[in-house]
């Protein structure tokens, strides 16, 4: 790539992390706001959990179509359709949040927002070499700290203007963004000058490789622990922190806002030693962190002394995950990056769905969260076991697919 080409591709990876971030702001505001909402509303736990669950339901799905057709049709059209989508959405749960049905509804179109994760993977790498795809796809990644603002604003925002106002700001931020990306995005120019829509497989087709490979469906474990972990802990962290220890909305949403932060600032780091270590020696580093953190959230959360280190600890581990294991998509699938990180990151955005649902569901009939924290733990260990398998059938080489 030439030098002209070098410098597009850092105007390109800042322009898809700010519309992945903005897109991550809007998915995730019902998280922080879910507290006022459950007061607002007189939600039960269960109704609570559906609630902020439900936009990762369809963000996790959509991410396999749009992935396949950001191969096809280039990362700038799907993102721009993508940004032009999501203030219809919000605009729908500013007018009406005052009952649990309106919300489940339009919080599940919201969900759209979230799929904007496998649309900026496939249209980040294609303007970076092998030998830097994991930094770049790293910072890429780095827009998850939409969820941090989110955590951070909406609720201080809710009360100081309404519950309507942190979507309002939302579709304001999501509208700048659209017009920006609309000037300024491109997509990378192809080997031989192809273009983005040429022949390609179908859908269906495409995602043939995960009827013969299990290193794709392992990616899909590592993907549903190290997002899903993250998306989970974040969505959840506030209602804990209320319930639990008695904090006040904005005091658990800024908590939880740091857990996201720490993660963030993980990620590109993730990405950075997997160009450096591999990526199956931090993912190895990082799902032992998770099993031993869970462990010890477990048996400790109602102090709020551990209960902060290791919420702390664990978003490290959980953001050095998220960074490796997009380090291995491109290097064992590289003609099918849309794809696969449609399929992957649609396990991540499952890892964020359930969780929630479990820990209420614990919540409910157990009058505690110990249970939930040892089912996390036991996924970390079942992602160690994949891990090692595969480094023992390929001698920790990832060979192309």
């Amino acid at each position: 790539m030439s030098a002209p080409d070098r410098a597009g591709a850092g105007r390109q990876l800042a322009l898809a992390t700010i519309a992945f971030a903005v897109s991550f702001y809007a998915w995730s505001l019902l998280g922080p706001l879910g507290p006022d909402l459950e007061d607002e509303l007189g939600l039960s736990e269960f109704e609570t959990s559906a609630m902020v669950a439900v936009p990762v339901l369809l963000g996790s799905v959509m991410r396999i179509p749009l992935g396949w057709l950001t191969d096809r049709h280039g990362g700038r059209r799907v993102f721009g359709l993508l940004l032009a989508f999501t203030p219809l959405a919000l605009l729908a749960l500013a007018l009406w949040h005052d009952a649990l049905a309106p919300i489940l509804a339009f919080g599940f179109l919201l969900g759209f927002a979230g799929a904007s994760f496998a649309v900026g993977v496939p249209f980040v790498n294609g303007w970076y070499p092998p030998e830097r795809q994991g930094f770049a796809l790293g910072v890429y990644g780095m827009g998850m700290g939409g969820t941090t603002v989110a955590g951070l604003t909406a609720p201080s925002i809710a009360d100081e203007w309404g519950l309507a106002a942190p979507f309002w700001v939302a579709i304001a931020l999501v509208l700048v963004t659209l017009a920006a990306f609309a000037l300024l995005a491109r997509d990378a120019p192809r080997p031989g000058g192809a273009a983005a829509g040429g022949a390609r497989p179908g859908m269906f087709a495409a995602l043939g490789v995960f009827r013969h490979s299990g290193r794709a469906w392992a990616l899909t474990l590592f993907y549903f622990m190290a997002f899903g972990g993250f998306v989970a802990m974040f969505l959840y962290l506030p209602k804990l922190l209320t319930g639990v220890h008695d904090l006040s909305d904005s005091d658990a949403g800024a908590r939880a806002a740091g857990f996201a932060l720490l993660a963030v600032l993980a990620r590109p780091t993730g990405g950075w030693l997997s160009d450096r270590v591999g990526a199956a020696r931090v993912l190895v580093a990082s799902f032992a962190g998770v099993g031993v953190l869970a462990l010890v959230l477990a048996a400790a959360y109602e102090s709020m002394v551990p209960l902060t280190i290791a919420c702390l600890a664990i978003a490290v581990a959980l953001g050095l995950g998220t960074g490796a294991v997009f380090k291995l998509v491109p290097e064992w699938f590289p003609d099918r990056v849309g794809s696969v990180t449609g399929v992957v990151g649609a396990a991540g955005g499952l890892g964020g769905f359930f969780p929630p649902l479990v820990m209420g569901a614990v919540k409910g009939a157990t009058g505690g969260y110990a249970l939930g924290f040892v089912l996390m733990a036991a996924v970390a260990a079942a992602c160690l076991a994949v891990l090692a398998a595969l480094r023992r059938g390929s001698g920790a080489q990832p060979a192309t697919a």
